[in-house]
């Protein structure tokens, strides 16, 4: 006796198989539930963000860091010199973009495990990626929104002291913080699903910045001076290093200005866009990791 064949069956023709349309519209919907529940996650996250007032402080950091910078700049460069300043900006930028893009994401995992949060968002039933990526979004988007705003003095003081002009170059170093600083929020999220307590995450997270503001570039530099390596070894040096990569993006405007970082990258043959593909890995690859750890716990 043949058994009836069901409507959410896959359906054969010639030897291949074909999903009935109930079951992909099934998957379809679960794909959507999933994004949904993502998107719920990313939304709570980013108003815990708000209600923390962190977001108040990392803006007024960032405003009196561009005010201070520009305003300092243009007492010393003299008119028609603000590229200078903009150098300046993007030179003390990569100690302060890191740092607060650290301190943001290190106890995203970490801190919900600690206060209990992580459990209860871990029984629903969802996989442990939405987890991750939303709670990376809503600090990416507290963290972007804070930048911004604190930037926004800075440009409103370029513009009145050298005029409309100064927009597009100002913008461009602006987007590179930004994107530095998703980096090292995708770095800080990773320390945080490593770590078992948060006073561990605060001092990995701080081995981090130093690593990567200050070791790296001494000890790359001198291994490349030391074996006299060719220009792949100055390529893998800063790609290899999320700081470098949006020294590179950002300054890329100002290559006259750069001073010895510009001449060799250019003499190495680093392109921009290499550049920009490896920042966004530096963004996407540590959120895939940390989403695959938590995974395996």
């Amino acid at each position: 006796m043949t058994e009836p064949t069901r409507p959410d069956d896959a359906e054969t023709d010639g030897g291949y198989v074909r999903e009935s349309p109930a079951l992909s519209g099934g998957m379809a919907n679960g794909i959507w539930d999933t994004l949904d529940k993502t998107w719920v996650l990313a939304a709570r996250e980013y108003r815990l963000a708000m209600r923390r007032r962190w977001c108040l402080g990392a803006t007024l950091v960032f405003a009196a860091f561009s005010v201070g910078v520009v305003a300092f700049g243009a007492s010393t460069a003299g008119p028609g010199q603000f590229d200078a300043v903009l150098v300046s900006l993007v030179e003390l930028g990569v100690y302060l973009v890191p740092l607060v893009a650290l301190s943001v994401g290190y106890d995203a995992i970490v801190g919900a495990e600690a206060n209990g949060s992580l459990a209860l968002v871990r029984s629903l039933p969802a996989p442990a990626w939405t987890v991750v990526v939303g709670k990376y979004a809503g600090r990416a988007g507290a963290l972007a929104g804070s930048l911004l705003v604190g930037f926004a003095p800075g440009l409103a003081l370029v513009v009145v002291l050298t005029g409309p002009a100064a927009i597009g170059p100002y913008a461009v170093v602006v987007l590179a913080a930004l994107l530095a600083a998703c980096g090292f929020l995708a770095i800080g999220l990773l320390v945080s699903t490593v770590a078992r307590e948060r006073t561990h995450a605060l001092g990995f997270a701080l081995a981090v910045w130093l690593w990567f503001v200050l070791l790296h570039d001494l000890l790359a530099l001198g291994t490349i001076a030391a074996l006299d390596l060719s220009k792949t070894g100055v390529v893998v040096a800063v790609l290899t290093n999320p700081v470098d990569c949006f020294r590179v993006l950002a300054l890329a405007q100002f290559a006259d200005l750069a001073g010895g970082f510009a001449v060799v990258v250019r003499e190495a043959g680093l392109s921009t866009a290499l550049t920009l593909v490896t920042a966004l890995t530096w963004v996407a690859g540590p959120v895939a990791l940390a989403a695959w750890l938590l995974e395996r716990r």
